[in-house]
């Protein structure tokens, strides 16, 4: 499943590596309101649940789902600016309608809801079918629905009061140290693509990011099969400290393409391609291969060994060694006239990570 991003014949300097306040705060948000997403910043995100107001707490409550899951699109801007402020001040100038199907895209719960046609501030029809999609999210979403429909001007108000409240519980005193560490990533995406090419920057980005092989698209490994283009508006590109282990896009018709990437971390290693995975999994799923990765775990042994362990003759047991060697699940040692196969444990014990990663991302 892949996502593709149309850039034919668009000029280098329409690929913008770049630093974003407000998408920081909203990747922030996320951690806050999906800690199990992120067990590295659980430490964190108890400091800050545990100092917040519950004025406050109640608000990031009554809208979470406009950055708990999928973000909303006006949350990441395709033309980031220095200051949260002047971030929100071009929230502020997105017409009524244009943010409001945002808002109802996270709200229902899903990046394929779609509300082309009639807008459903003006269409009874196009109103009652978000309202009912909102319902079935729950009465936190259904609420919030109603109340964005009936007054989007009060609803807007109120959620930009309440990022501005993030601001000053928390995210003012950790963007100073934060920002540096993004610049200096964005700086050296730049020069990659400046240097080396994009698809050499793209790499570095993540394993789930390539560039197609005829140059003129950017493939992301997503959940859902779509299309964008930046052929005429660009695309960016926003590091996040708090991002792992997301790569978080947007994508829908009438947004320039975004996307926030997470910064590598000390001891965080790159999340392994999604074909590796499957291959893996592929391995393990099938019984032979699983019984003798189940002996292999307890010490290394000879193809001999295993084929009389198992009553199987030694060309099967070398056909299942070499599909379990070529997902990354054994190492091989040669001793004299025999080969000892072993499980690398350290494979195994990250295949869950690895899975949670690539099912996040």
């Amino acid at each position: 499943m892949t996502l593709r991003i149309d850039i034919t014949g668009l000029p280098p300097e329409r690929l913008l590596f770049t630093v974003s306040p407000l998408a920081e705060l909203t990747a922030m948000l996320h951690v806050l309101a999906a800690p199990e997403h992120h067990p590295r910043l659980a430490d964190w995100a108890a400091g800050v649940r545990a100092g917040l107001r519950p004025e406050l707490a109640e608000r990031l409550h009554e809208s979470d789902f406009l950055w708990a899951s999928s973000r909303a699109d006006f949350l990441l801007p395709a033309r980031p600016r220095t200051s949260l402020a002047e971030e929100l001040d071009d929230v502020d100038r997105i017409d009524d309608e244009t943010y409001v199907t945002s808002a109802l895209v996270t709200t229902c719960g899903s990046n394929r809801v779609s509300f082309t046609g009639p807008s459903p501030l003006a269409d009874t029809t196009t109103r009652d079918r978000a309202l009912n999609q909102a319902q079935a999210r729950g009465p936190q979403q259904e609420a919030f629905a109603e109340r964005l429909l009936a007054d989007p001007s009060t609803v807007r108000t109120r959620v930009r009061e309440t990022l501005e409240q993030c601001a000053e519980a928390f995210f003012d005193a950790a963007w100073p140290g934060v920002r540096p560490r993004l610049a200096a990533d964005a700086r050296v995406k730049m020069d990659l693509v400046r240097h080396a090419g994009l698809g050499t920057a793209l790499s570095s980005v993540s394993t789930a990011l390539t560039l197609a092989p005829d140059g003129n698209r950017i493939l992301l490994d997503k959940l859902q099969d779509n299309a964008t283009s930046g052929r005429d508006s660009g695309v960016t590109f926003i590091p996040s400290a708090f991002g792992r282990p997301h790569l978080v896009t947007v994508h829908a018709p009438g947004w320039q393409p975004v996307v926030q990437y997470p910064i590598a971390e000390p001891g965080a290693g790159e999340p392994v391609p999604l074909e590796t995975l499957e291959a893996r999994l592929e391995a393990l799923a099938h019984p032979v291969r699983l019984r003798l990765v189940r002996t292999l775990a307890r010490s290394p042994r000879t193809t001999g060994e295993l084929a009389h362990a198992w009553a199987l003759t030694p060309p099967e047991v070398s056909r299942h060694l070499a599909i379990l060697r070529r997902a990354g699940l054994l190492t091989a040692h040669r001793r004299g006239r025999y080969v000892h196969y072993a499980l690398d444990r350290s494979v195994l014990a990250a295949l869950g990570t690895d899975l949670f990663s690539a099912v996040l991302r």
